[in-house]
């Protein structure tokens, strides 16, 4: 049969990437209590292609994730974009797996035990011979203005708050160990289920813990930089104001030693 894709462009312009987006794939991930857990993940994949050719062969990326067997690790993972990038003939290949990720949390004063569920990433870019892995999750927390809290006759004004994180790091990072970073990072972790006594908690811990949303990335920042095994990192802060038509942000990058 012939080969439409192997033919000439009719535009000789190189193509960065190229590829599929958001195919479902059942995923098992090392959860750090229970050893793994089953999830679904949106995944991403793509290559570069030359100038001279007019397309790719879209079919062979889903090949590439059928024939997967390795675990989601460092090595797995390059397994597959290495596979991606051979059955393709590519110079780069990409591939991003976006999924949730579920923990057991206890409410902090009456014990009730629930799911929480945190949107995480993992990330796989190899360009030449150059392989980085790169871990993110997406964390919300909740936030008490200092400013407003000083300023009041009584209470101040709190919001949701969203942390991403994200990391290259040497050997292996669990995803807890980012989420719980972010976590402590705000006035207060949030929860699925709150009695009243945890509502009442909450609250008092919030308000005993102000933080603006630089206060927020420099606490994960800290953390991120004084881990020994973290290279390099990335923390985004986003403050839904609950008193603005508007949302405070904030942001950090930096590639450590």
């Amino acid at each position: 049969m012939k080969d439409i894709q192997s033919s000439p462009a009719d535009v000789s312009i190189a193509i960065d990437r190229v590829g599929i987006k958001s195919l479902r794939l059942p995923l098992t991930v090392k959860d750090r209590e229970h050893g793994s857990q089953h999830t679904v993940a949106e995944v991403d994949l793509a290559v570069d292609l030359p100038a001279q050719f007019k397309g790719t062969h879209m079919s062979r990326f889903v090949e590439a994730l059928e024939g997967w067997k390795a675990g989601l690790d460092y090595q797995g993972f390059k397994e597959l974009v290495a596979d991606v990038r051979e059955r393709l003939e590519a110079q780069n290949a990409h591939v991003t797996m976006r999924f949730p990720y579920f923990m057991r949390r206890s409410s902090p004063a009456s014990g009730a035990v629930s799911n929480m569920d945190y949107a995480c990433t993992v990330q796989g870019d190899l360009v030449g011979q150059r392989f980085s892995m790169t871990l993110g999750v997406e964390v919300p927390v909740m936030t008490v203005c200092p400013c407003s809290l000083a300023i009041s006759d009584q209470g101040a004004h709190s919001q949701r708050t969203v942390v991403r994180a994200r990391c290259r790091f040497k050997g292996f990072m669990w995803l807890e160990e980012l989420i719980a970073m972010a976590e402590g990072a705000g006035s207060s972790p949030v929860y699925s289920l709150l009695k009243r006594e945890d509502e009442k908690h909450v609250t008092e811990a919030a308000f005993a813990n102000p933080c603006f949303v630089e206060d927020v990335v420099r606490g994960v920042a800290k953390a991120l930089e004084e881990h020994p095994r973290v290279t390099w990192y990335s923390v985004d802060v986003e403050s839904f104001e609950s008193i603005h038509n508007h949302c405070a942000v904030a942001g950090i990058e930096r590639t450590k030693g």
